[in-house]
């Protein structure tokens, strides 16, 4: 009897895991699914291999909805609907090669971190942008909302920064001159330049940053369990393998 009470109370403890702030009580907005907001275009974190969704992100996102016992389902969007459409409850989180900022922390928390970025500058091969303190006077094709877009328009006025939706648009504005330089990504840029001759990435790192996962304010226990299985994942080696997979090594 003590061991059928023990069990009980274990799977009680277990359950209570997934009984979060939101909406409809639940950790996840639809029941058995961890819906992943991403914007599809940002290798290797997130990219489209024909019609199915793959990076970086998709397969610490898989892994974690393994460890929480969910199917994941990844929904696409353009990155700067990615947060509200956490934050009000039509995805559960979002992995998108995301920043934590202090500005996007007044919308949405964010996990533990599990992987860093670096900001770099693409140009044109014997551009006379050579440097950063170049890049002034200059016009930046960016990402929209991204923090390349936030740190650009910070550093060298919003006059010189021209946004798009995707990465890739603002690396065809480059390539037919439309912009001067573009600011994004390391890993996303690599993909870009070995994809597009003529291009090339300035040595000098503009910023550096750690990527998470952005959760709901409302959602504190889907929270407790991303972090958790980030923790797991990160202790057995799972996410150093899926980061290696995709990021090759300098």
């Amino acid at each position: 009897m003590k061991k059928i009470i023990t069990l009980a109370l274990a799977m009680i403890l277990a359950l209570s895991v997934f009984a979060g702030c939101g909406k409809k009580g639940e950790m996840t907005v639809e029941e058995g699914k961890l819906i992943m907001a991403t914007n599809a275009y940002f290798p290797p974190y997130e990219y489209y291999e024909g019609s199915e969704i793959v990076g970086v992100d998709a397969e610490i996102a898989a892994a974690v909805a393994e460890k929480l016992g969910l199917e994941l389902e990844i929904a696409d969007m353009e990155f700067d609907s990615i947060i509200t459409a956490v934050s009000s409850g039509k995805a559960d989180m979002g992995l998108a090669g995301m920043t934590v900022t202090e500005e996007r922390l007044k919308n949405i928390n964010f996990s533990d971190t599990y992987a860093q970025g670096v900001q770099v500058v693409i140009v044109k091969q014997g551009s006379e942008i050579q440097s950063i303190d170049d890049i002034t006077g200059h016009s930046i094709g960016v990402q929209l909302a991204t923090t390349g877009d936030i740190y650009a328009t910070d550093d060298f006025g919003s006059e010189n920064v021209v946004e798009f939706n995707k990465g890739n648009d603002a690396i065809m504005a480059l390539l037919s001159d439309k912009v001067d330089c573009v600011i994004i990504d390391n890993e996303p840029a690599k993909s870009f330049v070995a994809a597009n001759e003529g291009l090339v990435i300035l040595d000098t790192e503009y910023v550096t940053e750690d990527y998470a996962a952005c959760i709901s304010k409302d959602n504190e226990a889907l929270l407790a369990a991303v972090n958790k299985a980030l923790a797991d994942l990160t202790a057995d080696g799972t996410i150093q393998k899926i980061l290696d997979k995709y990021i090759s090594a300098e």
